[in-house]
Formats: structure tokens, C-alpha cells, sequence
């Protein structure tokens, strides 16, 4: 099957298959597909979803971000996970203000000049909202092209120049259609070429997969175990951001003391808040969120 009968099959399924996400709706604008991007890192969409849907309730376009604070953007991301991403979707959304007169630019380079934004998002935002012909290369795709074009069982534990190249060498031609099918890519490999158990028969492209006519070879080296949460710094962050996020002024240190027992683990939490800009000091020994 050639390249672009693979992306035809992917597409085929994917205008059949694909799950209905608020994101892939007609007329989405570049912003909240940009939103919904920095959202999805590392975070599954049952969580994005309500935070996507009040941020956008909040902030509908990047002027509204930008207008508010850096504390008010924290205490609506929440429990997300990985509230950096918070600080830089609001830095983000000045540059968009300052340099772009408030729309998300469509030039790629423009894109990646961006606050926050890197080579995964640039493309798709690019490809996504306005219908360029970017690979568009995640976790998922990395895994599904790896398997369908070199017969790998995985590509590795980082994006290469070579993911990009191979990724965009089964794109059609033809630009909107090219994003159509690395919507499909990615859906393929979020719901049928999993990590752990994948759906072959299922696949649209099974006939074609190199990693089927191979016998289905392992992946070399130790396969990647799942991150730990609980007991670690991460945790740790969460719970004193918790309660930074509900108090409504400074909070002494003697109330963040009450969130965790272990002094030197705590004070360390603190610290990492403090240097990632999520936490300001206040007065003696008080923290409130930054509030410019």
C-alpha cells in the first residue's frame, strides 16, 4: 500500500472512529486549539476537559488571558498537573497580545517564538487550526509510525529529526487533507496502536504495518515504567498549591507546615515552587500566588 493509501485508510477510519473532543469541533479557533494542546501534555483528556471548558468560559481569547493575573490563571488550572504550563499559556497569551495583536499567528516560526510553546505544539496549532501540512509528531504517533513504517516496536525515548521526516513522508500532498491525517495518526495511536496492548486487528493499516510483518518484535531495552505520584515532591507541590490556590491573601508558613510532615521534603517543594515562579514570598513568612 503506498504512503498515501495509508493515510487514506487512517483518514477513513478516523472520520468514523475518531472521539467527539470539544477541540476538533468546526470552527475552533486557534486559540483554543493552542490551549487545548499545552492542556493534553502529559494529562488525559477526561482531565482536560473540564478544565478546557472553564478556561475558555473564563479567557475566550488571548486579550482576556493576558488581562488577568499570573495568580488567577494558577487557581484555574487547578489539579491539572504541571501548573508551569499555567504561567506560560498567560505569558503566551501577552505575546499573542503584544506581538500578533491578540491571534494566534499561523507562520511556524512565529508559533515557536511563542512563550511556552515548542515543536509539538507550534505544528499543531500550524496543522490543527489552520490546516497545514506539519507532522505533527506525540508520543502517539512516534509509536504508530515507528511500527506501521520502520516495524519498530517503539521510537525510542524522545522525538528525533528522523520521527519528523518519516512522520511527514506518509502526509498527502495536499495541506488540509495532510492535517486531516495527523489527526489520524494520533487518534490511531491513542485508541489502537497502544503501548501495551494493541488493537492489530482493528487497525486500517494492519496489511501495510512493517511491525506485523515483522512477528511483532519487542522493544529493545528495559520497557518504561509509569511515573509515581504519591510520596513525591510532586505531590508535595500539589498539596501546598492547594491551599495557596483557596486562600484569598498571604498564607503563613505555619499553615503550608500543616500539609506535610516531612520538613526537609516540604521546605524543598517550597523551594521548587519559588524558583518556578508559582509561589511568591510574602513578608517574613507568608507565600501568596504572584499576582503580576
Amino acid at each position: 500500500m503506498p504512503t498515501t493509501n495509508l493515510a487514506d485508510a487512517a483518514i477513513r477510519w478516523y472520520d468514523e472512529n475518531a472521539r467527539d473532543l470539544p477541540w476538533r469541533e468546526p470552527g475552533t479557533s486557534a486559540w483554543a486549539i493552542l490551549v487545548s494542546e499545552v492542556m493534553l501534555q502529559q494529562t488525559p483528556v477526561s482531565r482536560v476537559l473540564p478544565a478546557y471548558h472553564a478556561w475558555l468560559s473564563r479567557w475566550p481569547v488571548p486579550a482576556a488571558l493576558a488581562a488577568d493575573t499570573p495568580a488567577e490563571a494558577i487557581r484555574m488550572w487547578g489539579r491539572l498537573g504541571y501548573p508551569r504550563r499555567a504561567l506560560r499559556l498567560r505569558e503566551c497569551a501577552v505575546a499573542v497580545v503584544e506581538r500578533h495583536g491578540g491571534q494566534v499567528p499561523a507562520d511556524l516560526d512565529e508559533l515557536l517564538a511563542l512563550p511556552g510553546v515548542g515543536a509539538y505544539t507550534a505544528r499543531a496549532v500550524a496543522a490543527f487550526a489552520y490546516g497545514q501540512r506539519q507532522p505533527v509528531v506525540d508520543t502517539n504517533v512516534r509509536r504508530f509510525v515507528a511500527r506501521a513504517s520502520r516495524g519498530a516496536a517503539d521510537a525510542g525515548p524522545s522525538t528525533t529529526a528522523a520521527d519528523l521526516v518519516d512522520t511527514e513522508a506518509l502526509l498527502p500532498a495536499e495541506p488540509a487533507r495532510a492535517a486531516r491525517a495527523s489527526a489520524a495518526f494520533m487518534e490511531l495511536g491513542a485508541l489502537v496502536c497502544t503501548a501495551r496492548s494493541p488493537s492489530c486487528t482493528q487497525c486500517p493499516v494492519v496489511e501495510v504495518c512493517a511491525w506485523r510483518a515483522n512477528g511483532h518484535p519487542p522493544a529493545e531495552g528495559p520497557s518504561r515504567r509509569p511515573q509515581q505520584y504519591a510520596g513525591t515532591d510532586r505531590q508535595v507541590r500539589g498539596l501546598l498549591l492547594a491551599v495557596l490556590r483557596e486562600a484569598h491573601g498571604p498564607v503563613p508558613a505555619q499553615r503550608l507546615d500543616l500539609v506535610w510532615a516531612d520538613d526537609v521534603q516540604r521546605a524543598r517543594a517550597l523551594r521548587s515552587l519559588l524558583d518556578d515562579g508559582l509561589v511568591m514570598p510574602f513578608g517574613e513568612r507568608s507565600y501568596a500566588l504572584p499576582a503580576q
